[in-house]
């Protein structure tokens, strides 16, 4: 055993901070809300997510640039409230995405619609909506969208998803640019996919798309895929194809560990130099950075229900599992983790684990904690894709999720019971 510290600060969070040795979210004690709200439960900060924003907007000046969230990320419709306020777009992959963009505020014409298998009826309502582009990934979905938009007396603006075979150099998971994967038209193939395109009655074609990963903490594959597209960009030209807007996708990473990802002003910077000098300085830019605007905004409160000390292992069993928060399991990804009340003395190596009954069901392993029965711990970095992809395996109602502004806290998604869990379902007469 070692000597536990009372307490570090947060890596990346600086509006998650101890004060008196309690842990608060800006002015709010985080051992207040589990008590109040009980857990496993979601606190996001506003003031997280306006500095997150605000280092994209300070970082493009007055330059051609829209910035649409990636809400994939997280979608509680308070989160997008608060970005569409302050000005940002917003990528979406669903009909139901888009229906939380406008139920929230968002304006639809700063809207691109990515994906892979958009049905008609999506397609349907994201023209009604007049979105400000759909981002197509295969020509068999090309023809789909103008028979729609035609049906509809409308004209669907486009650009395509092209994949450019970089290695974003992240989880194979979170990878999307190479020829493997799923996602967009090949490169060599994008010539004739736009001349398709362009042929097609109900289509208008604006844009090129590229989208190459996640939590990507180097700019290079960034400027690799830039120059494809810029030379994909020159043929179109010389077929006579204009582009209004090159569309880079997101990807930014944030801090979870030890990473230092680069700034949306590094990332930009080298964009425009590189366009400037292709000659195409002119163009607009769509960015569709998700994880880099709300991952470090939230942490999840989990509280500790028992402690198990066996011959290979100790484990801390909390009521927070992989149904709240599915990253551990699905990517070994690494979260750090605070308890709200920091303890003083001898610390253990815990696993620390829930009670879904599956040996994946994991949040933290080998953490050295000085912990007790009852003690309230923070994961931190689940702003991102946690209540997202939160589910109710095992039966288990999903958390609430909360969002502290200053030193008060507002209830954006009230808790699930066992009968929001069944509605819906019947028994056979």
């Amino acid at each position: 055993m070692s000597v536990c510290a009372i307490h570090a600060e947060m890596i990346g969070h600086p509006h998650f901070h101890y004060r008196d040795d309690v842990l608060h979210g800006e002015v709010v004690p985080l051992d207040k809300l589990a008590a109040e709200l009980g857990t496993p439960l979601y606190v996001y900060s506003r003031a997280a997510l306006g500095a997150a924003l605000g280092r994209y907007q300070q970082a493009i000046g007055d330059r051609p640039v829209l910035v649409c969230y990636g809400m994939k990320a997280n979608s509680n419709l308070a989160v997008l409230g608060e970005f569409a306020r302050l000005g940002a777009g917003f990528d979406i992959v669903s009909g139901g995405e888009l229906a939380r963009v406008l139920a929230a505020g968002g304006d639809p014409s700063k809207v691109v619609f990515s994906g892979v298998g958009k049905q008609a009826w999506e397609m349907r309502a994201a023209i009604e909506a007049d979105v400000k582009c759909f981002n197509v990934e295969s020509q068999d979905e090309l023809y789909r969208l103008s028979d729609v938009a035609q049906g509809m007396g409308r004209r669907a603006r486009v650009s395509l998803r092209v994949n450019p075979d970089v290695d974003a150099q992240t989880h194979p998971y979170i990878s999307t640019g190479l020829k493997e994967n799923k996602f967009g038209i090949a490169i060599e193939d994008a010539p004739e996919a736009y001349r398709v395109a362009a042929g097609l009655p109900g289509l208008e074609v604006v844009g090129v798309d590229c989208h190459i990963g996640s939590q990507l903490t180097d700019i290079s594959p960034y400027l690799d895929a830039l120059e494809k597209l810029i030379d994909l960009v020159d043929t179109l030209k010389a077929a006579g194809i204009a582009i209004e807007h090159l569309d880079l996708g997101g990807g930014l990473g944030i801090r979870y560990t030890d990473e230092v990802p680069p700034s949306p002003k590094a990332l930009l910077d080298q964009v425009f130099e590189r366009l400037a000098a292709r000659g195409y300085g002119h163009l607009h830019l769509v960015l569709e950075p998700g994880r880099s605007l709300v991952g470090n905004a939230g942490v999840l409160l989990t509280t500790v229900q028992f402690l198990k000390h066996a011959q290979a292992r100790n484990f801390a069993i909390v009521d927070a599992a992989m149904n709240d928060l599915l990253r551990p399991s699905l990517y070994t990804a690494w979260h750090g983790l605070r308890a709200v009340r920091p303890r003083s003395g001898e610390a253990r190596t815990y696993d620390v684990v829930g009670p879904i009954c599956e040996s994946g069901d994991w949040l933290a392993k080998g953490r050295e904690l000085c912990v007790q029965q009852g003690d309230v711990l923070a994961l931190e970095s689940a702003g991102a894709y946690g209540m997202t992809m939160a589910s109710n395996y095992n039966s288990r109602p999903r958390p609430a999720e909360v969002i502290v502004d200053g030193g008060k806290y507002y209830v954006v998604r009230q808790r699930e019971s066992i009968a929001d869990v069944m509605r819906g379902e019947s028994t056979l007469p």
